[in-house]
């Protein structure tokens, strides 16, 4: 596996982070925008997942960031139960829902097997690797 040293270069971010803009272009659209609390929820869940995937990987311990990315993982979960909620108000078209919804499926299969990798690693990650 290739070694990466940002995390806007994992794809998973990438991933994270076309979400967070789509779950933004359609929050910021009537008649979604005038609903404030499931605005601020989408949101909040779509940027915790790309958050979770930064900060795990500024880390640098590969348990904390199986950690971090379990967490990320929950929060695509938890946006993905937003959007039904979003599409069962009429807030989605059935096409919008579906664009997100296979997004955050995607996202949340590429997780797991980024984090069923790194646990068959015997990598610990850069700050357990002796200095020389």
């Amino acid at each position: 596996m290739t070694t990466i040293y940002y995390f806007e270069d994992l794809e998973i971010w990438k991933i994270a982070r076309k979400i967070c803009w789509k779950v933004y272009d359609y929050t910021c659209r009537d008649p979604l925008r005038r609903d404030f609390t499931m605005v601020d929820q989408l949101r909040r869940s779509s940027g915790a997942i790309m958050d979770n995937i930064a900060e795990g990987f500024e880390r640098n311990g590969t348990k904390e960031f199986i950690y971090f990315l379990s967490i990320s993982k929950a929060s695509c979960g938890e946006c993905r139960a937003q959007v039904y909620r979003a599409l069962d108000q009429d807030y989605l078209t059935e096409e919008e829902f579906n664009e997100l919804y296979d997004l955050l499926t995607l996202e949340s299969q590429k997780i797991h097997a980024l984090i069923s990798y790194l646990k068959q690693s015997n990598h610990p990650g850069g700050r357990y690797t002796a200095k020389k």
